[in-house]
């Protein structure tokens, strides 16, 4: 019996060297892979053509590989030296250009049939072929009868198994331009694919990123070696990922699946490319996967500056996207507000107060709400000019300068059609007895376009008091009478053979309440009424939605409102939330003292208008 304090010491040893090698056959879980690496065999001998033929003879299917390489020199060494590839040791005396390392590239066709044959001309100019079964262990190499007569290898798997005979020439074309992008194009290979079943010929074309290449990024240096990126902000973010690949050939499909990389911007679907480090040392078995071992940490470490990069362009990014989809939405909810104003009285609701320093400015923008054609601003509702020298008024009453309107060029699609429709604005108002009421024909073809020139108007007064001015323009001004009344003003509008109406109701009355100019009159300098602005605050746990800052003229939007993340899951939904914000507070900027009950109602009001009109 040995003492207690002996050690005894070895070296491993396989206890049998079958089972090992059916282990190592079996590890590959992917026959495109497989394929793949029967590709990377013919580009490791110099191939410059490689065809892969797809077909089926005698009820078997098989798949073919036929290259021009310099071919296999010995049979038997690489049936016997499982797992000791003679590639190893070119690496060693310089070789660049080969990928192979572990020798067990071959045993990867049982992923694809039951039997392998490798036909190559030796050095002596004889033809030999070696034939290999799944699950055997025997090899067996024999001279052909058959004419060869030229350099390289042909590899038949046949009959393939049931589970890959769905594998079309697509798929394989797809996975090669991928997996081996790098390869083909330093190489110069070309690989053609034979699709007998569906007749096709189809080249493997090195796979193309679309996106945006990302320049100057942060210099990355590691001392195990050379890292190359290419990377690019992805057009089609659904299908954007990250390679890892080792000397042209893909290991990883995506990076993220690594759990250091499963992180911003590797996993943000918004970064695509690939990320070659010759220096990992990959899975054997699988290779789809690499050791986590010293150099692996140090590639983490080194790419770490190029992540924080990216990270910044990527918020960079996300900012301006942010503005943009801003910019469109309030150009949706001002559209869908200026078509409800059309139809509300314009002495009951008002723009919130927005300050500028430019009053033509603010003509402008109010001219591009109504649609107006003189070179004028007309007094606030009632017939009384502001106190701002006409820099505030309700809603609509700005007027474009025609001179100005003519400097733009239109397109040919920007030119209105014909007469489709027709409307008064306002179509509703509260009027004083005595006082003025300016109106508006507006008439718009199909598209929404103003219809200019080449139509008559013809306005009447169809039912109550009063009286018309200009009653064959564009304008037409309502004098309210002396007593109350309800009138009906309509309008008639010819262009050729097209004739349209339109109507408005006008309400005269004897005690009409004077509001105030709204929460902006306070503000100091140039103020005109215009829809604020608005910005995202995050708040969470508060009840909140939104506020009106009166100082800044924005809509403050809590975006940590549980409303609004639900809200934001679909764009339609999210413009429909933001629109009833900006309802919500032109109601409360417009009705200060109004009861609840009648807040409501005019919510209900706006909101039925307004969400009309979103597109």
């Amino acid at each position: 019996m040995p003492p207690k304090n002996d050690i005894e010491s070895g070296k491993l040893k396989i206890g049998d060297n079958w089972n090992a090698i059916s282990i190592i056959a079996l590890s590959q879980n992917n026959p495109l892979k497989a394929i793949a690496e029967f590709v990377e065999n013919s580009i490791d001998a110099g191939a410059k053509n490689v065809t892969i033929v797809r077909g089926k003879q005698k009820n078997d299917h098989y798949i073919k590989v036929i290259d021009d390489g310099c071919g296999i020199k010995d049979f038997r060494y690489v049936a016997t030296h499982i797992g000791d590839s003679i590639k190893r040791e070119l690496k060693r005396k310089g070789g660049t250009d080969i990928q192979g390392e572990f020798g067990i590239g071959l045993l990867s066709f049982w992923t694809v049939g039951e039997t392998c044959t490798i036909t190559s001309m030796g050095e002596d100019g004889v033809v030999r072929s070696m034939r290999l079964v799944k699950g055997n262990p025997s090899y067996a190499i024999r001279e052909t009868g058959t004419l060869f007569g030229r350099q390289g290898t042909e590899l038949i798997i046949s009959p393939v198994l049931a589970g890959v005979r769905s594998l079309s020439g697509d798929k394989i074309q797809n996975f090669l331009a991928s997996e081996l992008r790098d390869r083909i194009t330093k190489s110069g290979v070309r690989i053609v694919i034979l699709d007998h079943a569906s007749r096709r010929e189809l080249v493997v074309e090195p796979r193309k990123f679309k996106g945006r290449l990302i320049h100057q990024l942060p210099e990355i240096r590691c001392p195990f070696g050379e890292l190359y990126l290419e990377l690019y902000v992805a057009e089609s973010p659904q299908d954007a990922v990250v390679g890892l690949q080792k000397r042209g050939t893909r290991v990883l499909s995506d990076i993220s699946r690594l759990d250091y990389f499963a992180r911003p911007p590797w996993d943000s679907r918004q970064i695509e490319g690939l990320i070659d480090a010759p220096f990992l040392q990959l899975t054997p078995g699988t290779r789809d996967g690499v050791v986590l071992d010293e150099a692996y940490e140090s590639f983490c470490v080194a790419i770490a500056p190029v992540e924080a990069a990216l990270n910044g362009l990527l918020d960079e990014q996300r900012r301006a996207e942010e503005e943009e989809a801003s910019r469109q939405v309030l150009n949706r909810v001002t559209r869908a507000f200026r078509e409800a104003f059309l139809h509300l009285p314009t002495e009951d609701y008002s723009w919130l107060a927005a300050r500028t320093s430019d009053a033509r400015r603010g003509a402008r923008a109010g001219a591009d709400a109504t649609g107006n054609g003189e070179g004028q601003m007309t007094p606030a509702a009632g017939g009384e000019p502001s106190g701002n020298s006409g820099t505030e008024a309700s809603f609509g009453e700005y007027i474009p300068n025609p001179l100005e309107q003519k400097e733009v060029q239109r397109d040919f699609f920007e030119y209105a059609g014909p007469l489709y429709k027709l409307m008064i604005f306002p179509a509703s108002s509260v009027l004083g007895v005595g006082e003025r009421k300016k109106l508006k024909a507006v008439a718009r073809d199909r598209a929404g376009r103003m219809v200019e020139g080449d139509i008559s108007f013809e306005w009447h007064i169809a039912d109550g008091d009063g009286a018309l001015e200009g009653t064959d323009s564009v304008y037409a001004e309502y004098v309210a009478p002396e007593e109350p009344c309800v009138a009906t003003i309509e309008l008639k509008a010819v262009q050729g053979e097209t004739l349209l109406t339109a109507s408005a109701l006008v309400t005269v009355t004897a005690d009409l309440v004077k509001r105030s100019a709204g929460a902006g009159a306070g503000i100091g300098g140039a103020i005109r009424r215009g829809l604020p602005g608005y910005t995202y605050q995050k708040a969470p746990g508060q009840l909140w939605r939104s506020r009106y800052d009166m100082e800044q003229s924005v809509i403050v939007i809590n975006n940590a409102h549980a409303d609004f993340i639900y809200a934001s899951r679909q764009p339609m939904t999210k413009l429909r939330y933001i629109t009833r914000l900006f309802a919500k507070e032109l109601v409360l900027a417009n009705f200060p003292e109004a009861t609840k009950e009648e807040i409501l109602e005019r919510m209900v009001e706006l909101t039925l208008y307004t969400e009309e009109n979103l597109k």
